[in-house]
Protein backbone atom coordinates (compact mmCIF):
# COMPACT_ATOMS: atom_id res chain seq x y z
CA UNK A 1 0.00 0.00 0.00
CA UNK A 2 2.69 2.38 0.53
CA UNK A 3 4.39 1.94 -2.72
CA UNK A 4 1.98 3.87 -5.00
CA UNK A 5 1.82 6.87 -2.39
CA UNK A 6 5.45 6.75 -2.87
CA UNK A 7 5.63 6.77 -6.45
CA UNK A 8 3.73 9.98 -6.54
CA UNK A 9 5.34 11.77 -4.18
CA UNK A 10 8.88 10.42 -6.26
CA UNK A 11 7.10 12.59 -9.05
CA UNK A 12 6.31 15.39 -7.23
CA UNK A 13 8.08 18.64 -9.18
CA UNK A 14 10.16 20.54 -6.33
CA UNK A 15 11.55 23.56 -8.58
CA UNK A 16 8.99 25.72 -8.35
CA UNK A 17 7.50 24.69 -4.62
CA UNK A 18 10.20 25.44 -2.58
CA UNK A 19 11.06 29.19 -1.43
CA UNK A 20 13.73 30.92 -3.90
CA UNK A 21 16.31 32.14 -1.90
CA UNK A 22 17.84 35.55 -2.57
CA UNK A 23 21.37 35.07 -2.10
CA UNK A 24 21.36 31.73 -4.23
CA UNK A 25 21.36 31.32 -8.11
CA UNK A 26 18.98 28.17 -7.75
CA UNK A 27 15.17 28.43 -7.48
CA UNK A 28 15.21 27.03 -4.06
CA UNK A 29 16.41 26.96 -0.66
CA UNK A 30 17.86 24.35 0.36
CA UNK A 31 15.99 21.90 3.56
CA UNK A 32 18.15 20.65 6.03
CA UNK A 33 18.23 17.46 7.70
CA UNK A 34 20.11 16.00 10.00
CA UNK A 35 19.67 12.67 10.79
CA UNK A 36 21.60 11.13 13.90
CA UNK A 37 21.66 8.24 16.41
CA UNK A 38 24.13 5.57 17.72
CA UNK A 39 27.01 3.54 15.92
CA UNK A 40 24.92 1.02 14.08
CA UNK A 41 21.63 2.32 14.70
CA UNK A 42 20.48 2.53 10.96
CA UNK A 43 21.25 6.52 9.69
CA UNK A 44 22.89 5.29 6.75
CA UNK A 45 19.91 2.95 5.43
CA UNK A 46 17.74 5.41 6.42
CA UNK A 47 19.25 8.27 3.99
CA UNK A 48 19.71 5.54 1.62
CA UNK A 49 15.76 4.88 1.62
CA UNK A 50 15.03 8.29 1.39
CA UNK A 51 17.70 9.04 -1.34
CA UNK A 52 15.62 6.57 -3.40
CA UNK A 53 12.32 7.39 -2.58
CA UNK A 54 13.00 11.04 -3.86
CA UNK A 55 15.77 10.54 -6.02
CA UNK A 56 19.41 11.60 -6.37
CA UNK A 57 18.62 14.96 -8.52
CA UNK A 58 16.75 16.11 -5.12
CA UNK A 59 18.32 14.69 -1.92
CA UNK A 60 22.06 15.32 -1.23
CA UNK A 61 23.62 12.98 1.16
CA UNK A 62 26.35 14.36 3.42
CA UNK A 63 27.93 11.93 5.84
CA UNK A 64 30.00 13.01 9.16
CA UNK A 65 31.98 10.22 8.96
CA UNK A 66 33.72 11.90 5.26
CA UNK A 67 34.47 15.50 8.22
CA UNK A 68 36.97 13.16 10.55
CA UNK A 69 39.51 15.17 10.89
CA UNK A 70 43.13 14.46 8.67
CA UNK A 71 46.01 12.51 10.04
CA UNK A 72 48.42 12.05 8.17
CA UNK A 73 50.99 14.13 9.60
CA UNK A 74 51.50 11.28 12.53
CA UNK A 75 52.05 7.23 11.69
CA UNK A 76 49.49 4.80 11.46
CA UNK A 77 51.01 3.11 15.02
CA UNK A 78 49.61 6.68 16.79
CA UNK A 79 46.67 7.38 14.61
CA UNK A 80 45.24 3.29 15.83
CA UNK A 81 45.11 4.90 19.25
CA UNK A 82 42.63 7.13 19.04
CA UNK A 83 39.40 7.41 20.17
CA UNK A 84 37.46 8.20 16.96
CA UNK A 85 34.21 7.85 18.86
CA UNK A 86 34.73 11.21 20.44
CA UNK A 87 33.56 14.71 18.94
CA UNK A 88 37.04 16.22 18.81
CA UNK A 89 37.87 14.36 16.14
CA UNK A 90 35.37 15.89 13.51
CA UNK A 91 36.33 18.87 11.89
CA UNK A 92 33.04 20.83 12.98
CA UNK A 93 34.16 24.51 11.54
CA UNK A 94 34.48 22.52 7.98
CA UNK A 95 31.17 20.77 7.91
CA UNK A 96 29.69 24.78 9.52
CA UNK A 97 30.97 26.31 6.69
CA UNK A 98 29.85 23.67 3.75
CA UNK A 99 26.55 24.00 5.37
CA UNK A 100 26.43 27.76 4.84
CA UNK A 101 27.86 27.48 1.05
CA UNK A 102 25.47 25.40 0.41
CA UNK A 103 22.78 27.80 1.78
CA UNK A 104 23.83 30.13 -0.33
CA UNK A 105 23.89 28.25 -3.49
CA UNK A 106 27.65 27.34 -3.60
CA UNK A 107 29.37 24.40 -4.69
CA UNK A 108 31.70 22.64 -2.28
CA UNK A 109 34.27 20.18 -1.89
CA UNK A 110 33.28 16.98 0.66
CA UNK A 111 36.87 15.48 1.79
CA UNK A 112 36.38 11.60 1.62
CA UNK A 113 37.81 9.22 4.47
CA UNK A 114 39.55 5.85 4.61
CA UNK A 115 38.60 4.35 7.57
CA UNK A 116 41.61 1.35 6.71
CA UNK A 117 44.35 4.32 7.64
CA UNK A 118 42.46 6.46 9.36
CA UNK A 119 43.49 9.98 6.84
CA UNK A 120 41.45 11.84 4.50
CA UNK A 121 42.12 10.10 0.89
CA UNK A 122 43.50 12.07 -2.34
CA UNK A 123 40.04 12.06 -3.62
CA UNK A 124 37.35 14.44 -3.11
CA UNK A 125 33.66 15.01 -3.86
CA UNK A 126 32.53 18.14 -5.45
CA UNK A 127 28.81 18.49 -5.28
CA UNK A 128 26.50 21.27 -5.86
CA UNK A 129 22.97 22.17 -3.36
CA UNK A 130 19.83 20.18 -3.64
CA UNK A 131 16.72 20.99 -2.42
CA UNK A 132 17.28 18.86 0.66
CA UNK A 133 20.22 18.04 2.12
CA UNK A 134 20.38 14.90 4.25
CA UNK A 135 22.93 14.95 6.84
CA UNK A 136 23.87 11.99 8.58
CA UNK A 137 25.89 11.20 11.90
CA UNK A 138 26.95 10.93 15.65
CA UNK A 139 27.10 14.17 16.62
CA UNK A 140 25.14 16.14 14.53
CA UNK A 141 22.98 17.30 17.99
CA UNK A 142 25.65 18.19 20.16
CA UNK A 143 27.58 20.54 18.34
CA UNK A 144 25.22 23.42 18.30
CA UNK A 145 26.66 25.36 15.38
CA UNK A 146 25.24 22.30 13.11
CA UNK A 147 21.99 21.47 14.73
CA UNK A 148 20.97 24.78 14.76
CA UNK A 149 21.61 24.59 10.54
CA UNK A 150 19.13 22.30 10.32
CA UNK A 151 15.47 22.43 9.62
CA UNK A 152 14.75 19.23 11.01
CA UNK A 153 16.14 16.70 13.43
CA UNK A 154 15.47 12.84 13.63
CA UNK A 155 17.15 10.46 15.83
CA UNK A 156 17.32 6.96 15.13
CA UNK A 157 17.00 4.85 18.67
CA UNK A 158 18.31 1.53 18.51
CA UNK A 159 19.26 -1.12 21.27
CA UNK A 160 22.76 -0.84 22.13
CA UNK A 161 23.18 -4.97 21.60
CA UNK A 162 21.07 -4.85 17.90
CA UNK A 163 23.86 -1.36 17.22
CA UNK A 164 26.91 -4.02 18.55
CA UNK A 165 25.85 -6.60 15.83
CA UNK A 166 25.20 -4.27 12.94
CA UNK A 167 28.56 -2.31 13.27
CA UNK A 168 30.61 -6.08 13.72
CA UNK A 169 29.20 -7.08 10.20
CA UNK A 170 30.11 -4.01 8.40
CA UNK A 171 33.24 -2.81 9.82
CA UNK A 172 34.88 -6.25 9.76
CA UNK A 173 32.95 -6.32 5.83
CA UNK A 174 34.27 -2.48 4.67
CA UNK A 175 36.60 -0.99 6.83
CA UNK A 176 38.77 -4.15 7.38
CA UNK A 177 38.35 -4.86 10.92
CA UNK A 178 38.72 -8.07 13.08
CA UNK A 179 35.75 -9.13 15.36
CA UNK A 180 37.61 -8.55 18.34
CA UNK A 181 39.10 -5.39 17.52
CA UNK A 182 35.56 -3.71 17.09
CA UNK A 183 34.02 -5.61 19.86
CA UNK A 184 36.98 -4.17 21.75
CA UNK A 185 36.52 -0.96 20.31
CA UNK A 186 33.16 -0.88 20.97
CA UNK A 187 32.59 -1.63 24.57
CA UNK A 188 35.53 0.50 25.43
CA UNK A 189 35.02 3.84 22.67
CA UNK A 190 31.80 3.40 21.07
CA UNK A 191 29.31 2.60 24.35
CA UNK A 192 30.59 4.93 26.89
CA UNK A 193 31.26 8.23 24.39
CA UNK A 194 27.42 7.54 23.06
CA UNK A 195 26.48 7.39 26.42
CA UNK A 196 27.98 10.57 26.96
CA UNK A 197 27.65 12.70 23.52
CA UNK A 198 24.80 11.22 21.86
CA UNK A 199 22.16 9.70 24.01
CA UNK A 200 22.09 13.16 26.09
CA UNK A 201 21.16 14.82 22.83
CA UNK A 202 18.73 13.05 21.89
CA UNK A 203 15.95 15.29 23.09
CA UNK A 204 16.94 17.72 20.99
CA UNK A 205 15.56 15.89 17.96
CA UNK A 206 11.91 16.90 16.35
CA UNK A 207 11.44 13.15 15.79
CA UNK A 208 12.78 9.85 17.70
CA UNK A 209 12.03 6.86 15.66
CA UNK A 210 12.63 3.17 16.27
CA UNK A 211 15.78 1.96 14.56
CA UNK A 212 14.66 -1.96 15.30
CA UNK A 213 11.08 -1.28 12.59
CA UNK A 214 11.36 -0.52 8.89
CA UNK A 215 11.76 3.26 7.95
CA UNK A 216 8.86 3.36 5.19
CA UNK A 217 6.47 5.03 7.38
CA UNK A 218 8.32 7.61 8.82
CA UNK A 219 10.01 8.63 5.41
CA UNK A 220 6.77 8.83 4.03
CA UNK A 221 5.66 11.10 6.21
CA UNK A 222 9.15 13.14 6.92
CA UNK A 223 8.82 13.76 2.93
CA UNK A 224 5.29 15.53 3.17
CA UNK A 225 6.23 17.44 6.06
CA UNK A 226 9.30 18.75 3.95
CA UNK A 227 7.09 18.85 0.81
CA UNK A 228 4.48 20.73 3.01
CA UNK A 229 6.81 23.09 4.65
CA UNK A 230 8.48 23.91 1.51
CA UNK A 231 5.34 24.64 -0.32
CA UNK A 232 4.19 27.37 2.11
Amino acid sequence: MWRPKAHRLHRIRFTKKYHRNAHSPFAFTPYFVGVCGGSGSGKSTFCKQMVQLLGEERVLHICLDDYYKDLTHISFSERVKINFDHPKEIDFPLLTAHLDELFFGKQIVIPQYDFVNYTRKKTVQIVTPKPIVLVEGLFLLFNDDIQKRLNHKVFIDTPENIRLERKLIRDVKERGRTAETVEFQFRNNVSPMHSEFVEPHKTKADRVISGLQPFEVEIRELCLKILKESAT
